[in-house]
């Protein structure tokens, strides 16, 4: 396990770099992507992305003006990635095979690269990537600090959620001084909506059920609705966090069908539930407040049962039922 410090050291000694992101990419693991592919560009050095997935249009911004190289690669790492098949499956496997390093924060992190860095207690790997990029004595401009500020807001809720610390305020409040735009990014993030995102989170909304005295709140999206409303996938990434918002509510579940018919699930926990503890029990993992898992292809209403299931076996452990 290596620290920040032998982080940089490793970085400074790298060129042609190819840095990597997960599959359905988020704000933290595009943030720290392009905040760091940055750095190293200012640094001299040449620099490659690699996500499997279209960035979605509302993080477009964070790679204007990055020039990226088309080289083939001298090393490869990547970021916010915590199991090397959230890669994706259109993941070059000699990519996953060259993996020479992984910064990360998720505390159910599975080694798959040669180096690895590791911060559970950071509330987003752009925490990570600030301190890098201090490390390596990069000048964060205005463009890096909207992109630390974006992978930062994204994985806080807005500062909102338990995993926000002291820290994390004073690395927002040292972009903020670096020219970040917060409250644009803000909007982007979390006040604008399409209209076809508002008729997939009513349908959404609209699926809710209850179980477990009401303790688990449970939404379902077949692949089909995408088709429907005209929705894309990344638009609907929020919808996660709203089961949980309800009073009484301590496990929100969303099984996300996709286009191969797995059932994709995102828990989100209110305490003392812990949503990686639940998912671990399905070979998924996250953090104690937002986890993830897959439960292949079944229907869905097969996956709803079976979590509705594990709910309720999980929170009877707890001693809430």
């Amino acid at each position: 396990m290596l620290d920040c410090a032998q982080a940089a050291a490793l970085l400074q000694g790298w060129d042609k770099i190819l840095v990597m992101s997960h599959a359905s990419p988020d704000g933290d693991t595009l943030g720290s992507a392009s905040a760091l592919l940055r750095g190293l560009a200012s640094l001299g050095k040449e620099v490659a992305f690699f996500c499997a997935d279209p960035v979605p249009e509302k993080f477009a911004f964070l790679f204007e003006g990055l020039a990226l190289g088309t080289f083939e690669p001298e090393h490869v790492m990547a970021v916010d990635v915590a199991d090397k098949k959230l890669l994706g499956k259109n993941a070059p496997p000699e990519y996953l095979a060259r993996a020479e390093l992984a910064i990360d924060h998720h505390g159910t992190h599975v080694p798959f690269a040669r180096e690895r860095w590791v911060e559970p207690e950071a509330a987003a790997t752009t925490e990570m990537i600030w301190a890098l990029l201090g490390q390596l004595g990069v000048e964060l401009a205005p463009a890096v600090a909207d992109c630390l500020y974006t992978g930062l807001a994204t994985d806080t809720g807005c500062f909102r959620y338990q995993n926000v610390t002291p820290r994390t305020l004073r690395i927002a409040a040292d972009l903020l001084e670096r020219g970040a735009r917060a409250a644009e990014i803000n909007r982007a993030m979390f006040e604008s909506k399409s209209k076809a995102q508002v008729e997939a989170e009513r349908r959404a909304m609209d699926s809710m059920r209850f179980s477990s005295g009401g303790k688990c709140a449970l939404v379902t999206l077949p692949y089909s609705i995408f088709a429907e409303t005209g929705a894309q996938e990344s638009e609907l990434e929020g919808i996660a966090a709203m089961p949980r918002e309800i009073q009484g509510v301590v496990l929100g579940v969303t099984l996300k069908e996709k286009e191969d018919g797995a059932v994709k699930v995102s828990v989100r926990a209110n305490p003392p539930a812990d949503a990686s503890a639940l998912c671990g029990r399905f070979g998924g993992g996250g953090h104690q407040g937002a986890a993830g898992c897959s439960l292949g292809k079944v229907s869905l209403e097969e996956a709803q049962q079976k979590m509705e299931e594990a709910c309720g076996s999980y929170l009877a452990e707890l001693g809430l039922l």
